[in-house]
């Protein structure tokens, strides 16, 4: 009784997603930007890099309010803000104790970063990923592949300007080297029928 329940289920699911507009050929390089582009959440780690000032230079956690505290300019909102938004902010707060100032962010941890894996794997969900991850790390966390996986039909379901897309992944060619991982974005969906 439950199996034609379960059938029902992922045919849903899979009329649904399959109605997202067309298949797109994979852009890691516009992949990259977007990771590059992550935008600081609660909970990240992050590494503020002050050059010649090492007693500033330190990790530190973005609180649940979003902000950061850090020697001689106290709390600075980084939630909210990419990487470079937030290198701005700290270089006009330290240009106030210090000639020039060179400084660099790095997000080491990420706590706001989920994806979602649907449909054949051995354990599918939502995945909290902590770093830049590929597809293939993305597959692992779901355990592998179960035995009715097909293989050839994997896609990703990705938002680009607002707009659902459909990515085609070539497992195979990249297990064989022939195709470049796929990077996998903050909300992808990737099916396994």
């Amino acid at each position: 009784m439950k199996r034609p329940i379960l059938l029902l289920l992922w045919g849903l699911i899979f009329a649904f997603l399959g109605g997202c507009a067309g298949t797109l050929p994979i852009d890691n390089k516009q992949a990259e930007q977007i990771l590059r582009n992550y935008i600081i959440s609660p909970g990240d780690m992050l590494l503020i890099d002050i050059m010649e000032e090492e007693t500033i230079s330190r990790t530190v956690p973005v609180r649940p309010d979003g902000k950061i505290s850090l020697p001689l300019i106290n709390d600075i909102q980084a939630a909210g803000l990419t990487a470079m938004e937030l290198r701005k902010n700290l270089i006009k707060k330290l240009s106030k104790f210090y000639k020039i100032v060179d400084v660099t962010v790095t997000v080491t941890e990420v706590k706001g970063y989920k994806v979602n894996i649907i449909g054949n794997v051995n354990r599918p969900g939502v995945k909290i990923l902590t770093a830049k991850t590929t597809f293939l790390e993305a597959i692992s966390l779901g355990e592998g592949f179960s035995e009715w996986a097909d293989v050839d039909d994997i896609y990703i379901i990705r938002q680009i300007n607002g707009k659902r897309r459909k990515i085609k992944v070539d497992y195979e060619g990249i297990l064989e080297g022939k195709k470049e991982d796929i990077w996998i974005l903050p909300g992808d969906t990737i099916v396994v029928p």
